[in-house]
């Protein structure tokens, strides 16, 4: 009898206990949830388990940078946008369509798609990475990681042949314009990478109109010659919303009085551009191949392919001092990672 009385306080000190155990774990939990919510995105490796996937990671990420804009990951110009004259812009090219909207509805006529692919579009969680063609990336062997990516964006004439230990093999976007683009870009690129028009001037987008229609080619306007028979698969072009370098330029780069049309424009380079791209569509993003030598020797390369040097910058359009601390702050910031 003595022994059956002693089993309710046993009982009693076993539930405390476990109530107690109960409250530690979820103390702990608790404590390693909000110091995750502090850690930076560049702690995270591709093929971590707490890959930043989901609305809450990114709206915390928007919230790093600062944009007081919503995410948009409608990244390509659509026929209906303007056949119906739904979005009329404010601002020229490279910000906006105004003045340009009729040559834009005869090429988006002739492309007959305007999306991404589903394989991709449907994902839960993007992860991305940027390849810039700056001469770091080399003999960096990043080559098989790259091909790991969801995602992965090429900048204008960014070779892939003969550099696969480097930069990968795997494209599934390329940003280019006219002046870079390469004359058949089946050489670098694969089957069903997404050949993306920026449209810097109106020329790029005639330029784009005279190869779809097969016109005759007008060579001024452009700083150097642009391929004059282009042998790119028409399904896979798309033309890039100039929503995005305008943001760049506002958002990022806090070039107000060129957007509003001065004089001495200096507009974003398509690297930055394509970054503020990702930074909109995926849910990861890291870099690759960004950041021009420090060497002050004008002999410098600075591509990982070619032979141009430093001395050809000195006549840049680009303030790219002024881009390396945007892209130093987005890495501070956590909202990209630089993989060297």
């Amino acid at each position: 009898m003595f022994q059956k009385a002693g089993k309710a306080p046993c009982l009693l000190r076993l539930l405390f206990l476990l109530i107690f155990i109960f409250f530690i774990m979820y103390y702990c939990s608790y404590a390693i949830l909000q110091s995750y919510r502090g850690t930076s995105l560049t702690s995270l490796s591709l093929n971590s388990s707490q890959s930043p996937c989901g609305g809450w990671f990114t709206q915390k990420k928007w919230e790093r940078l600062n944009f007081n804009v919503s995410r948009r990951t409608q990244l390509f110009l659509k026929l209906n946008d303007y056949f119906w004259q739904e979005r009329l812009s404010t601002r020229a090219l490279p910000y906006g369509m105004k003045g340009s909207e009729l040559m834009l509805l005869k090429v988006l006529a002739v492309i007959p798609n305007y999306e991404i692919p589903a394989k991709i579009e449907n994902l839960e969680c993007r992860t991305c990475v940027v390849i810039g063609n700056g001469f770091a990336i080399k003999n960096s062997s990043l080559g098989n990681r790259i091909n790991k990516y969801d995602v992965v964006i090429r900048l204008n004439e960014g070779p892939v042949r003969d550099y696969e230990d480097d930069v990968g093999n795997k494209t599934t976007m390329r940003f280019f314009y006219p002046e870079s683009a390469s004359h058949n870009p089946d050489l670098h690129n694969d089957p069903d990478t997404l050949m993306v028009l920026v449209p810097f001037k109106q020329q790029d987008l005639r330029w784009l109109k005279e190869i779809l229609y097969n016109e005759k080619r007008v060579r001024r306007g452009f700083w150097r010659p642009p391929p004059q028979v282009w042998l790119g698969d028409v399904s896979k072009i798309r033309v890039l919303d100039p929503h995005f370098l305008h943001q760049t330029a506002e958002m990022l780069l806090h070039m107000r009085q060129q957007i509003k049309g001065r004089p001495n424009l200096v507009h974003p380079t398509t690297g930055i551009l394509a970054v503020i791209v990702a930074l909109n569509y995926c849910d990861e993003v890291h870099i690759a191949g960004f950041g021009y030598p420090n060497s002050k020797r004008e002999s410098q390369p600075i591509h990982y392919f070619g032979r141009d040097t430093m001395k050809s910058m000195q006549n840049s359009y680009h303030d790219l001092g002024h881009e390396a601390e945007a892209l130093k702050r987005l890495q501070d910031s956590g909202a990209i990672l630089k993989l060297h």
